[in-house]
């Protein structure tokens, strides 16, 4: 099992950059795919990004792709995405999730996919 903490998230300006930070605790970080997704008011939690346990790889939906990066330190049992040239359309609450997986290159997309969750942070992105 596996606990998550989301921070990093706040107001920030169109045009702006952001990094958001995802702590796990447990000592098995790396078996764990990671992925971020986030739901704006009214609208369903989307995938932005995932990664593998192993970190070379990584999966972006098209509106993250070029603007924000996924990352993570598994000798500090943390995954970050940061968030470049924001637009008023990313502002969302951003969850990280979890999956354990028995390949260090598997990553998910889909949100069935992943069992833990963590609380959210709030990001918002000014005209």
């Amino acid at each position: 099992q596996v606990q998550l903490v989301e921070s990093g998230g706040g107001l920030m300006q169109a045009g702006g950059s952001l990094r958001l930070s995802c702590a796990a605790s447990g000592r098995t970080f790396y078996g764990y795919a990671m992925g971020w997704f986030r739901q704006a008011p009214g609208k369903d939690r989307e995938f932005v990004a995932a990664i593998s346990g192993g970190g070379h790889n990584t999966k972006y939906t098209d509106s993250a792709k070029g603007r924000f990066t996924i990352s993570r330190d598994n000798a500090k049992n943390t995954m970050y995405l940061q968030m470049n040239s924001l637009k008023p359309e990313d502002a969302a609450v951003y969850y990280c999730a979890a999956s354990w997986s028995a390949s260090s290159v598997n990553y998910y997309y889909t949100e069935v996919e992943y069992r833990y969750w963590g609380q959210g942070t709030q990001v918002t992105v000014s005209p």
